[in-house]
């Protein structure tokens, strides 16, 4: 087995060896092949001449027909002690006279073949030769003789095996004597390498003992220790730097991450606060519908209210939206729906804005169901979204077109306008984070520069692709949304529901008085929230109980035992989620009906009201036209959790 670590020193003589060895085994090997062809070849030519003489001196015995002759010239090979038979046959074959015992041939003398020739048969060889006299054929000579190729081959390798032995002593004692000159400044290479890697000192230098191509690896050596220690002191301090430089690195992206997530915080905090003080005036402007006796400009001055409310919320909806999808936090739930069905969950919600501006609006659906994998939710956020940017960026009386198309393998939806368009140049950028197409002092529109945002990263979650188009300043705009199709025969049998949309405010609907009187605690610590919220419910007959802390809400609910539960999450004394658990280990409330009705809303939010045991998790402000919904449990809820 080769062992790698073995000294160039005893490499070196192995080299040798081998190759004087492998050197003397070919010659002995040519030799031995040569020397087998010319004992063969000596062989044959000697009984080829013996039988020509045996032939000339037989050929008057032939011709008189004198066996006895023939016998006699036979008689004479006693002194070839190699020929053990021989014998002269008649051109017919006829055996005229022998030489030797027939039993040598088990069955007597062989017959004569027709033409000149030999054969080796193991240890003896076999020579037939015409005897021709006058162009005329007088019979054959036959000549059978010992042949000792292996006991002549046996001395002859005996003789190199001798040979063999004695090269390869000479060989090893004259590489014992050379190979000094070639390791001695290897060895000391090896030694100062061997140093350097232990005490890691690159001053260290090989002495040049000669001037060969070991002088040159010598010199070469030396070089490169120069050059890596060089460059070793260099990446010491570039590592000093390095080190340095990571160390600030890791602070700034701890300060960064610690940036981050207080964005987030502010964010939430952000739409908390944000949340509170739209839900009352939501309430309120309810309470002021209910009234019923509003003159046509109080009437008009509460639409616009509306309106306004509803773009509030829809602001610090996708502020906090696209803060999800950044930091990766935005999580879909798909399944296969029809795109139609989307579509015009979208169209519901962007309609008030169209009509209210007064534009036409055309909508071109296929008959044929279009099916793509998709959360259905989402997906209508992205057109209200564009539907909304139509409507608000078109001067009134302007024209939106809706169209839906498909291939075999995307669904195209177009929404295009003919309001102010987009430059060239801000095509794309009207998709980056409050990027405005419209960014002057003048500009009629508000908004965040958000929606556009919103609406790529969500088509993107969903495979897709939306592009805007559009001639220019005054030319309208165009954006073309771009999906993955589901084919109809791979569309499940049971596909996602279609997308809830906020409910347009609407008249609360009435209960008759037969109706079983419905207990309903409303903990928050909203005081103008928790009124509106009482002031709602209680003309429908229900039994309202208001608190505003969570330690009232436990002593009240002990008593009162709600049916139903609004509770929100940042209540001073006892949280909502502590009040929560509280409430379903009492047996009075266990069964309630428990809703988180707050301005917290990331999905962390959502996730620890499950774990409290709420049935949902509302996020302020609420349609007042949910309520009854929530409240009566034989009514379809309507609202996600």
């Amino acid at each position: 087995m080769h062992n790698p670590w073995r000294s160039i020193r005893s490499k070196l003589m192995l080299v040798v060896l081998v190759t004087t060895a492998a050197a003397l085994v070919v010659a002995a090997i040519a030799l031995v092949i040569y020397e087998s062809r010319a004992y063969e070849q000596g062989s044959v030519n000697g009984l080829m001449t013996q039988a020509q003489i045996l032939g000339r001196a037989s050929a008057p015995a032939l011709v008189f027909d004198d066996p006895s002759a023939a016998r006699e010239n036979l008689a004479l090979l006693k002194v070839q002690p190699r020929i053990r038979a021989a014998a002269i046959y008649k051109p017919s074959g006829r055996l005229f006279a022998s030489y030797g015992a027939s039993d040598l041939f088990g069955t007597g003398f062989p017959r004569p073949t027709q033409a000149d020739g030999y054969a080796i048969d193991g240890g003896e060889i076999v020579v037939y030769r015409r005897i021709v006299e006058g162009g005329e054929v007088l019979g054959t000579i036959f000549l059978r003789a010992s042949y000792e190729l292996d006991a002549r081959l046996r001395g002859y390798l005996g003789i190199l095996g001798i040979v063999l032995v004695a090269s390869l002593l000479l060989a090893l004692l004259l590489s014992a004597a050379l190979q000094r000159a070639i390791t001695r400044p290897i060895l000391a290479v090896t030694d100062v390498a061997r140093q350097v890697i232990e005490r890691r000192d690159f001053s260290l230098r090989v002495t040049k003992a000669t001037h060969d191509e070991v002088g040159v690896l010598v010199d070469a050596f030396n070089a490169m220790l120069a050059e890596v220690g060089r460059r070793a002191e260099a990446l010491e301090a570039s590592n000093e730097g390095l080190s340095r430089e990571t160390a600030e690195r890791r602070e700034a992206e701890d300060a960064l991450r610690i940036a981050n997530r207080r964005k987030d915080e502010f964010l939430a905090i952000l739409a908390h606060e944000l949340r509170n003080p739209l839900a009352p005036l939501r309430n309120a402007l309810e309470i002021l519908k209910r009234r019923g006796s509003d003159t046509p400009i109080e009437k008009d001055a509460r639409a616009m209210m509306e309106r306004q409310l509803r773009q509030m919320v829809r602001l610090v909806d996708d502020l906090l939206d696209v803060s999800r999808i950044t930091t990766g936090k935005l999580a879909l739930r798909t399944g296969v729906v029809v795109l139609q069905d989307v579509i015009r969950g979208a169209i519901d919600t962007a309609k008030p804005l169209i009509d209210q501006r007064q534009h036409a609006f055309i909508v071109d659906l296929p008959d044929e169901p279009l099916f793509v994998d998709a959360d259905a939710t989402r997906l209508s956020q992205v057109f209200s979204n564009l539907l909304n940017n139509a409507a608000n960026y078109t001067e009134p009386g302007g024209c939106i077109e809706l169209r839906a198309s498909a291939d075999e393998r995307d669904v195209a939806v177009s929404i295009r306008d003919n309001g102010i368009g987009i430059a060239r140049d801000m095509l794309t950028a009207v998709f980056r984070m409050f990027a405005q197409a419209d960014a002057s002092l003048e500009r009629v529109q508000g908004g965040l520069g958000v929606g556009l945002t919103l609406a790529q990263h969500l088509v993107e979650l969903h495979r897709g692709s939306i592009e805007a188009r559009s001639e220019g300043i005054g030319h309208g705009s165009e954006f073309v949304v771009r999906l993955p199709r589901v084919p109809a025969q791979a569309a499940a049998a049971t596909r996602a529901a279609p997308p809830m949309h906020d409910a347009a405010p609407s008249q609360l609907p009435a209960r008759s008085m037969q109706d079983d009187v419905k207990r309903i605690l409303i903990a928050d610590d909203n005081v103008d929230f928790a009124a509106s919220l009482e002031a709602i419910l209680s003309p429908l007959g229900y039994d309202v109980r208001v608190v505003h802390d969570g330690v009232a809400a436990q002593e009240v609910a002990r008593h009162f035992a709600p049916q139903v539960a609004f509770l929100d999450i940042g209540l001073p004394g006892c949280n909502g989620y502590d009040l929560a658990r509280s409430l379903r280990r009492s047996p009075a409330t266990a069964a309630a009906r428990l809703v988180a009705i707050t301005g917290w809303g990331q999905e962390e939010d959502r996730r620890r009201s499950r774990e409290a045991g709420f049935d949902l998790h509302l996020v302020k402000p609420i349609e007042p036209s949910q309520l009854v919904d929530i409240v009566d449990t034989d009514t379809p809820i309507r609202v996600a959790v």
